[in-house]
């Protein structure tokens, strides 16, 4: 098992309850190794050009706390009943 498996959590719903279904997990996983290699080569990148890595580590963190959420409680809901 690759390191970056292991960092990853048990994943779980808002309500607590963990996910456990194997394509979910494996489609989770995957998109953060993808992820994970897209931003070790960004701060490669910046690194070999000069950039101060505290800058690039700062920057990436904001890029994540930026991110939106597109599903609103009341979709989530919605797709909640469809999927139990």
């Amino acid at each position: 098992m690759k390191s970056s498996q292991k960092a990853l959590p048990t994943w779980v719903r808002d309500d607590g309850s963990v996910v456990s279904c194997t394509e979910k997990i494996k489609v989770m996983r995957e998109n953060f190794e993808e992820i994970k290699q897209i931003a070790q080569d960004a701060l490669e990148d910046g690194l070999l050009l000069e950039v101060s890595e505290t800058q690039m580590r700062e920057t990436l963190h904001k890029l994540v706390d930026s991110l939106v959420n597109p599903y609103p409680k009341q979709k989530a809901a919605i797709e909640k009943s469809y999927t139990n």
